[in-house]
């Protein structure tokens, strides 16, 4: 396959908004490979070591870290890849070594059990600081295998914020901020405009850079980032006007949901689905995953979640359907633009007790 078929560049903005970045089409093989070697290159001989979502808040966890430790080692894993990114730690890692876990939460515990043993048995000491909802077995799971947990409120406070009081340590005043403006972004506040600054740039850059630069300049960022920034946002604001005028609204088991379809800053789309009216909205991914969101009238994001293999907050999860077993099935994806993910994660609404 000519690599001009995957490349997204050169697309319309309309037929880029329906289909996934050059990155899903590579084999999960080669981007391990890649993505081992890059982080045995970091990890090797780290005495200090972070497994985070490479998110605002994960990133500023690891700010924190190097910060009081003078070190620590970044291995990136999503929430799908959190199996992963604990089995890298306990590989690259130093024997002996500290290892924080940040802003990840296991959906299903008995997944990361061994690998989790496995980090215990091989490092020194295992915290892991985390603000999403968490079911008692997911706790007992984690604390059981010797690790230290710490979580917040999801409703008071990001991981960021999380790390700070957990470490127990003289983090610097422009952390301590960098914690708060993460934070209003993380929740939802939206009072403090540097913090959707610190949100895309930390999505659009490599996770190393942006490290640097937030241990470099804290939250008020550089005149040549903010430039960046500016171009970005361009066609970030035109994929989401795409997802917002393709959404359709469902009454579902006495809600209002808003469901729609579509490469784009979920968060912003939400907020528009939510300005018509809706307790709720989803967004299908072309990739496969879905972001859900809730509102004052619905806190139960991270229930509806947790049936599609997912999970998350009262108002903000996520989840990736196993409904794809080929490439058909997400060429039939692509094509009815997230037809078989929306219906499932609506019948998900539908199961939930509506008494509670």
């Amino acid at each position: 396959m000519k690599e001009w078929v995957i490349d997204d560049e050169d697309l319309s903005l309309e037929r880029k908004s329906l289909l996934p970045g050059t990155g899903f089409f590579v084999p999960d093989d080669i981007a391990d490979r890649r993505k081992d070697q890059e982080i045995e290159e970091r990890a090797t001989g780290a005495d200090v070591l972070v497994v985070a979502d490479p998110d605002a808040d994960g990133l500023a966890c690891v700010a924190i870290v190097r910060e009081v430790f003078g070190e620590g080692a970044l291995i990136p894993a999503s929430p799908h890849e959190l199996a992963d990114g604990i089995e890298r730690a306990a590989e690259y890692g130093e024997p002996g070594s500290t290892v924080f876990v940040c802003d990840l939460a296991p959906d299903h515990p008995a997944t990361i059990a061994d690998p989790l043993n496995d980090l215990v048995d091989h490092a020194g000491a295992v915290s892991w600081f985390d603000h999403h909802q968490w079911t008692d077995d997911a706790m007992a799971a984690v604390e059981d295998a010797g690790v230290r947990l710490v979580v917040g409120d999801s409703d008071e406070e990001c991981t960021a914020d999380v790390a700070v009081r957990a470490l127990e340590a003289d983090v610097p005043d422009y952390l301590v901020e960098l914690a708060e403006v993460t934070r209003d972004h993380d929740l939802w506040l939206q009072e403090d405009e540097r913090s959707d600054d610190l949100a895309d740039y930390a999505y659009w850059v490599d996770p190393e850079e942006y490290v640097d630069v937030i241990q470099e300049h804290g939250v008020d960022l550089p005149e040549d980032v903010e430039a960046f920034l500016a171009e970005r946002r361009v066609e970030k604001e035109a994929l989401i006007e795409r997802a917002v005028a393709r959404a359709d609204v469902h009454k579902v088991n006495g809600w209002t949901v808003g469901v729609t379809y579509g490469r784009c800053s979920q968060n912003e789309v939400a907020e528009a689905l939510k300005e018509q009216g809706t307790d709720a909205a989803v967004i299908v991914k072309p990739a496969g995953s879905a972001s859900i969101r809730g509102s004052e009238g619905f806190e139960r994001a991270h229930e509806v979640a947790r049936q599609v293999d997912g999970g998350g907050h009262p108002r903000a999860a996520g989840c990736k359907p196993h409904i794809y077993e080929d490439m058909l099935d997400y060429a039939h994806h692509w094509t009815t633009q997230g037809a078989t993910a929306k219906r499932v994660i609506l019948d998900a609404f539908e199961r939930l007790d509506r008494e509670e």
